[in-house]
């Protein structure tokens, strides 16, 4: 058949909650446009229900994310670079279509998040050196800090940079060893879409990584209130909106990131994405856990270890 009498083939944009790809429960989509409002996709609109399926399928996860080696995160990270990697041209097509870049720019974008990934995956391992380690205590003990993830954690992911902005988010939680539920961008969410289907085919266990897209106020309500979340990251938020999270989020005492001063519109235009992210979002969502031991006496003389 030639390529005139073809019917293309349209991509059908689908929930990542659980490992699965459910459609949204409420049965509604809406339109993405790109940026001079040419029609892209129907993206699935998520209900409070799918969030709070979500949670069910992070809480789920956690247990054995937490549990694996720190190496092993660090393994199963890079292998979302690599097939990252080997999707570049399709997740370029979308970053371009997305934020108005050029293809050139497009490219630049997503080599960056492949790196990024990279990046924390190196990480995962070395955390502890540098947020743990041994305290000096006046007496015969061993007094050593070390982190823990937090758990859940609700992310609502940049508005403006849909992919790099998104990895920059997601990567630093699961590298610690907590789960996510993102919110993708409400006007770009193709690109986080597609990277649930990298998660899919990588190492990435179901449950680890959920993403759902629609209206960003409309989810992060209920994730903000609900009580098997133990943290919210408020990037993608406008300031009002992220005041109102916070306060939902005091209820069962969450941690809480709070979008930096040139995030605080809700635009993160301003965000240089491209720049070295630091340790800051590594250690948001950890926890310290501090253990006595006695070294105890080896000799008369009152010497220990």
């Amino acid at each position: 058949m030639s390529e005139q009498n073809r019917l293309g083939v349209f991509k059908t944009y689908k929930l990542y909650v659980g490992g699965k790809f459910p459609r949204s429960e409420s049965g509604r989509v809406y339109e993405v446009t790109d940026s001079k409002g040419a029609w892209l996709a129907n993206a699935p609109q998520s209900s409070r229900k799918d969030a709070r399926d979500a949670v069910v399928a992070a809480r789920k996860a956690f247990g054995g994310w937490s549990g694996a080696t720190a190496y092993n995160r660090g393994q199963v990270l890079y292998r979302v670079a690599e097939m990252l990697e080997g999707r570049k041209e399709q997740f370029v097509r979308e970053v371009a279509a997305a934020e108005g870049l050029s293809k050139s720019k497009a490219a630049a974008v997503v080599d960056a998040a492949v790196d990024r990934w990279v990046w924390y995956a190196g990480w995962t391992d070395k955390i502890g050196q540098i947020s743990g380690g041994a305290n000096p205590v006046a007496g015969p003990f061993f007094n050593l800090s070390t982190p823990e993830p937090t758990g859940v954690v609700a992310v609502l992911a940049p508005q403006k940079s849909s992919f790099l902005g998104l990895v920059s988010v997601i990567a630093p939680v699961i590298a610690t060893g907590n789960t996510a539920v993102v919110i993708a961008s409400a006007d770009a969410p193709l690109p986080a879409l597609s990277l649930g289907e990298v998660l899919a085919t990588s190492d990435v266990p179901g449950g680890v990584v959920n993403i759902l897209s629609g209206a960003t106020a409309e989810l992060a309500a209920p994730l903000a209130a609900h009580q098997d979340v133990n943290a919210i990251d408020l990037t993608g938020a406008g300031a009002e909106l992220a005041k109102e999270l916070e306060i939902a989020a005091a209820d069962n005492l969450k941690r809480v990131l709070r979008p930096l001063p040139a995030e605080a519109d809700g635009s993160d235009a301003s965000t240089d994405w491209l720049a070295a992210p630091g340790t800051h979002r590594l250690t948001a969502f950890l926890e310290t856990k501090t253990v006595w031991h006695p070294t105890g006496a080896l000799g008369a003389a009152g010497s220990s270890y």
